[in-house]
């Protein structure tokens, strides 16, 4: 809940550090609206007609589910954002620091965080294990691995113990904060994302290191690309919240949940798109039933097996 103590405590400086975290949490917000606008035929096209099952309902909430959180973030900060501005351009800095009173906090968004996120990485662990035969030990493991990272990170995220040294957050409005323990919280989800990661590289080296093809290039090059990206923005909220002030702390929260949404979804599309463009000799297709990420079959005719992938 918001702490509304003596907001002469807040400085200019802590102000400023706080509107810079509006803005790009607002910036995010645009990046989510920009790319599902000119991502929406895609969707059409390769999700609306196939049939419902698990995969394509986590798909979905990894899609949709990110409007609701980013939406809780711009309710919350919509006012604050724009009385600032109104308070600065009209040189009333007491009126500014005193925005904190015209806004709320819900566990709400940090929920539909939580959920959002797990939805996207459950696209990646589908894709991981379509990718290695559809194994059943290595199924078994990413969801065992899975369920002890959301534990420990739930753990860390509700602890009253500060695991890392630092600054306190500052006392004053209400704003969107963490504590260092959030920097915790990301490391776990890195360590899950690199495990994906290699996993994705080590089958590419292994099975397809001389494959050119265009569905393999599709399946892992464009999807590393993807992954790496949102490594990227995971690594960057460990130093934001480990490193810089804890004003920063959430200032690419929103960017957070975005890139999950945004980029597991284009690894969907990416595939249906060249699935649909593939036109091989090197390579017969017999099946690729991706619906929505599900485990297609391909034969390979460059190994002389018949490959799961």
């Amino acid at each position: 809940m918001p702490i509304y103590p003596d907001m002469s405590s807040l400085s200019v400086s802590d102000l400023t550090k706080l509107q810079t975290v509006k803005y790009a949490n607002l910036g995010s917000i645009a990046i989510l609206v920009f790319d599902f606008c000119i991502t929406f035929p895609e969707e059409v096209r390769w999700t609306w007609f196939r049939p419902w099952d698990v995969t394509r309902v986590i798909f979905v909430i990894s899609r949709y589910l990110p409007f609701a959180g980013v939406g809780l973030t711009a309710y919350g900060e919509r006012f604050t954002l724009i009385f600032f501005i109104l308070c600065i351009a009209d040189g009333n800095i007491l009126d500014a620091l005193r925005v904190g009173h015209k806004c709320t906090s819900s566990p709400q968004g940090k929920i539909i965080h939580i959920i959002s996120i797990v939805a996207a990485e459950s696209l990646l662990i589908i894709r991981t294990w379509a990718f290695w035969q559809r194994s059943k030990r290595l199924l078994i493991g990413l969801l065992v691995y899975s369920a002890l990272i959301i534990a420990a990170a739930l753990t860390v995220d509700l602890s009253h113990t500060m695991l890392l040294p630092g600054e306190e957050p500052p006392l004053g409005t209400c704003y969107f904060e963490d504590t260092r323990n959030e920097a915790v919280v990301y490391i776990f989800l890195a360590m899950f994302e690199s495990v994906i990661l290699i996993l994705t590289v080590y089958k590419r080296v292994h099975d397809y290191k001389n494959s050119q093809s265009r569905i393999v290039v599709t399946l892992y090059h464009d999807g590393m690309f993807y992954m790496l990206c949102i490594l990227g923005i995971t690594l960057a909220n460990v130093i934001i919240g480990a490193a810089l002030p804890s004003a920063y702390s959430d200032m690419l929260d929103a960017l957070q949940l975005v890139s999950h949404s945004v980029l597991a979804s284009r690894i969907l599309f990416r595939i249906r798109d060249s699935n649909g463009r593939i036109h091989e000799p090197s390579m017969s297709v017999t099946t690729m039933e991706l619906d929505c990420l599900r485990p297609p079959t391909m034969s390979m005719s460059w190994t002389g097996t018949a490959t799961q992938v």
